[in-house]
């Protein structure tokens, strides 16, 4: 049996393109720094580096999360909010953080966000699992 998640494919979708365009940013910094491992002490490369790499710390399993809850029957307009607040969260996040390295709205309201969809995720999945 084939079993379709249009929903967590659409923002799998968007976190991948996402995910590609953080990348982007990091290979051209390297180009424009000449630096082809870490960070070469430049604080742009650095933060484009932590960047991308905390939208991979969270970003997967909140997709995972979501395909899960998905499969098992939640209601789609949940899982829109979630992957809507997730996409804005992580654009929050990626803008505030490559602007300042110190504390900024962005970087604060996408990781609230980010935390919040993971947790609300987090807390329907376990109902989910004590209900079967």
């Amino acid at each position: 049996m084939i079993v379709g998640a249009p929903v967590s494919a659409l923002y799998g979708g968007l976190c991948a393109l996402l995910l590609l365009l953080l990348a982007g940013l990091v290979v051209n910094q390297r180009y424009v720094l000449k630096v082809g491992l870490g960070d070469g002490g430049h604080e742009p490369l650095a933060r484009a580096m932590r960047v991308q790499a905390n939208f991979v710390e969270y970003v997967p399993l909140s997709l995972v999360l979501m395909l899960l809850l998905e499969i098992n029957g939640i209601p789609a307009k949940w899982l829109h909010m979630a992957g809507v607040v997730l996409i804005g969260s992580r654009l929050l996040h990626a803008w505030g953080f490559s602007h300042s390295s110190g504390t900024s709205f962005g970087r604060m309201a996408g990781t609230i966000g980010t935390f919040g969809v993971l947790f609300v995720l987090a807390v329907l999945a376990l109902k989910l699992a004590v209900r079967l």
